[in-house]
């Protein structure tokens, strides 16, 4: 996960300002150095950095601060506030054309960034907001680059405007918006070529295409991966062709988060969405302060929230049942196969605990904990089951169990091992209501009881 590092060496460097009853303006400093070095091994740029840590630098030594009953506390509430305004304040919207006006879109950006996967994102995205999103296959270069856009256009159930590899790229986007003008789709998402590094050729193609047609944004792709890199290229974006906004994808990757960081700061355009798997699904409204938030260690449970809502489909009668069912202490095979699917829509369990307020600079540690191949084989044997033994697990004799075992591709101890958990997290739930179980098992791997 992005920021993993970073976050890290912050947790570390508030945890020994908290210690201190007190602060000088020295312990202010060292700390303040701490944070330097680790946002420039976070591949922030530096003259970001240098401004960021003298804005905290003249907040944080005053007298309110260092008399303060907490004065610790108070230097990590500048720093989020400071990191908020670094990475815009404000979150900002894709800006659309007012009632049944068309809003041609076009993407931009190198070669590998993931443009032609987060064009296919945002269009989903866009229609589950009541858009009829048109996405215009513009890369004539790449091979196999419009067969891609038509396969995620049609998992997304989104149109896709193709006319082969052999019309020039204005043409392309000349027919694809009077298609959509017939066929009345209001938006138009244009998948541009990109290149293995920033070149003339490319640059005066799309300042073609937006001197051939209105475009109303302009929106670049950068790989959060490429650090400060990605800011670079931002940069001459901007200056070239001129851009409104910017997607981080690959943020679930192994990124140290610089481009987060300096992009606002860099170019004065804001960070619109950052994509956050590879899911087509994956692809996060960006907000600043969420963002600092996790960054911080201070987790993002707003986002998750969100997540849970957009995820879940189920009613409210539904729900209902549930809760009763889990405070009675009647949790079934069926409900953990239901929490399973649900939580796997979510993003799965290592993405869920990395929004929870504490559990940034903890992820490295308890990604090693959780066994995958353990929660695959629990699945593995639910689904081995009839639906009357999920429903009724009083039916599972030794016979039946054999049965599940070999079924799931597992050891019998195994399914008794499974089945004896469940029933203790029964008995927890009944005593706890609300709560999900706890964790138990061998040293090293989180054990899951249901």
């Amino acid at each position: 996960m992005a920021f993993e590092s970073l976050t890290d060496k912050l947790q570390n460097v508030f945890k020994k300002l908290r210690s201190k009853g007190r602060l000088t303006e020295e312990d202010v400093k060292t700390a303040l150095k701490e944070v330097r070095m680790a946002l420039l091994e976070a591949d922030v740029n530096f003259r970001v950095v240098k401004q960021f840590i003298k804005s905290i630098e003249e907040r944080a030594i005053g007298a309110d601060v260092m008399n303060g009953l907490n004065p610790g506390q108070m230097v990590v509430k500048i720093v989020n506030e400071e990191m908020t305004a670094l990475m815009g304040s404000e979150t900002t919207e894709l800006t659309l054309q007012p009632g049944k006006a068309t809003t041609v879109v076009m993407m931009c950006g190198l070669q590998g960034a993931g443009k032609t996967t987060t064009a296919a994102k945002l269009a989903g995205k866009l229609k589950q907001k009541g858009k009829k999103p048109l996405l215009a296959a513009c890369d004539v270069y790449r091979p196999a680059a419009i067969k891609q856009l038509q396969v995620n256009g049609e998992k997304q159930q989104v149109d896709v405007f193709a006319m082969g590899e052999n019309h020039k790229p204005v043409d392309i986007v000349k027919a694809a918006l009077s298609h959509a003008d017939s066929h009345g789709h209001n938006v138009v998402i244009l998948d541009t070529a990109g290149r293995l590094h920033i070149d003339e050729e490319m640059m005066r193609e799309l300042q073609d295409i937006k001197a051939a047609v209105t475009v109303h944004q302009t929106l670049l792709v950068v790989d959060a991966m490429a650090g400060q890199d990605a800011v670079n290229v931002a940069t001459e974006f901007n200056e070239k062709v001129g851009i409104d906004g910017v997607i981080l994808s690959k943020m679930d990757g192994d990124s140290r988060g610089g481009a987060a960081l300096s992009v606002k700061a860099v170019t004065g355009k804001p960070i619109l969405y950052v994509g956050m798997g590879e899911k087509l699904s994956d692809l996060e409204q960006f907000y600043p302060d969420r963002m600092a938030g996790r960054i911080l260690g201070m987790g993002d449970v707003l986002s998750l929230i969100e997540k849970a809502q957009d995820s879940i489909d189920i009613d409210a009668d539904k729900e209902k049942e549930m809760t009763s069912r889990l405070k009675k202490g009647k949790f079934d095979f069926e409900d953990y196969l239901e929490s399973m699917t649900q939580m796997k829509k979510m993003g799965g369990l290592t993405s869920l605990l990395s929004m929870m307020p504490g559990m940034g600079a903890k992820m490295g540690e308890i990604e090693s904990m959780i066994d995958d191949k353990q929660l695959a084989h629990m699945e593995a044997i639910v689904l081995s089951m009839t639906k009357e033994e999920r429903k009724n697990p009083k039916l599972l004799n030794p016979s039946r169990k054999h049965r599940i075992a070999k079924g799931a591709g597992v050891d019998i101890g195994v399914v008794n091992r499974f089945i004896k958990q469940f029933e203790q997290s029964q008995k927890m739930m009944k005593q706890l209501p609300g709560m999900m179980g706890g964790f138990g098992g061998k040293k090293g791997k989180l054990k899951l009881p249901f």
